[in-house]
């Protein structure tokens, strides 16, 4: 048997009516045709308020979660739309209420999930193949020389020197995955201290002179200040984003190209600009440009160098500041990287 709000109500109907008829039969006074008038009187004002209140109260809305669950169980959470409705004293209601926000809830703990699993998977295989390029190349020149190259002299040495470089490739690889797992799981803090941030910057202008000028890149500070730029913040943390920043510009840079870098006094901020007229970063890769291994052009950057960590530190050390570094990039008219950092008194 069918069960739903009008088989319900006809049955509620026809007991009161069947009531109404046998105890108004009792009186004596009563004629056959009140009888079942009242009977049906009692019939119909019973099964229209039953059936409205089943139907639209109890059997709709049961209705839903029924719908509600079979989508759980479909795992379709994608094609559940959420029913935007206000408090109600209706409690069926307030449980479809309960699993639409469930629903929303666990859709998007999946969602993280599987990004999460993407990136393990991404991350291990960027990992492997990263440790795989300086260990296999090492190996390749060692066993080289064990077969009978190292009776050569001049051979001997560039190999040795060539195994050198690719070891020296993976201690700064495994000392960067290092630093970055000790700044996400807070064994690093910020030591802070006041310096000349402005000072800094001329700093690392000079250490990247040099490459700087194979490219015939102009390095420069936009403004200077007569008394200096004082911050308060990790110094030694600071110059290693600035080193990696700036670095990168002049790596990826145009040859006569420019990396200017400019520091802007707010209140209680110095906002770090780091500008290059460079060929600029697609818009499909701005949103991935932190991640670890994540390279724009992967091909390219293995020519230059690095391990691919530098862009993920940068972010984790300028969170560590209470800051956040952003980016924005256009084809072929460069990039700009920004952050802000505590000013001192």
């Amino acid at each position: 048997m069918l069960i739903n709000a009008k088989a319900v109500s006809f049955l509620l109907g026809i007991c009161v009516a069947v009531i109404t008829f046998m105890f108004l039969s009792l009186l004596n006074t009563v004629s056959g045709t009140v009888l079942f008038v009242a009977a049906a009187i009692s019939f119909s004002s019973t099964f229209i308020l039953s059936y409205v209140v089943l139907e639209f109260l109890v059997f709709k809305e049961i209705q839903k979660v029924y719908s509600s669950l079979d989508k759980v169980t479909k795992k379709e959470l994608r094609d559940y739309n959420k029913d935007k409705e206000d408090e109600t004293i209706n409690p069926i209601k307030k449980i479809n209420q309960q699993i639409a926000a469930y629903i929303t809830k666990k859709e998007k703990e999946i969602d993280d999930l599987k990004q999460i699993e993407a990136y393990r998977k991404e991350f291990i295989a960027d990992v492997s193949h990263e440790l795989k390029t300086p260990i296999f190349a090492a190996q390749g020149y060692v066993l080289t020389l064990l077969d009978g190259a190292m009776d050569d002299e001049k051979v001997r040495h560039r190999f040795l020197k060539k195994a050198a470089k690719s070891l020296n490739g993976l201690d700064a690889l495994v000392q960067d995955l290092l630093t970055l797992s000790q700044i996400e799981s807070g064994v690093i803090s910020m030591h802070y201290e006041v310096f000349d941030l402005q000072s800094l910057v001329m700093d690392v202008f000079e250490q990247l002179e040099r490459k700087a000028e194979k490219k015939m890149i102009q390095l420069r500070l936009e403004k200077t200040f007569d008394e200096g730029v004082y911050v308060n913040a990790d110094y030694n943390r600071v110059t290693q984003v600035l080193i990696n920043l700036i670095s990168n510009a002049v790596k990826y840079g145009n040859f006569n190209g420019w990396v200017a870098v400019a520091l802007t006094e707010t209140k209680k901020k110095i906002k770090v600009e780091i500008k290059d007229n460079g060929p600029g970063i697609p818009k499909e890769h701005i949103d991935r440009i932190f991640e670890r291994f994540y390279r724009v052009d992967k091909s390219r950057s293995k020519k230059q160098g690095g391990t691919g960590l530098g862009l993920a530190i940068a972010k984790h050390i300028i969170e560590g500041h209470n800051s956040k570094i952003t980016i924005k990039s256009e084809i072929n008219e460069g990039t700009v990287f920004t952050f802000s950092l505590e000013a001192a008194n």
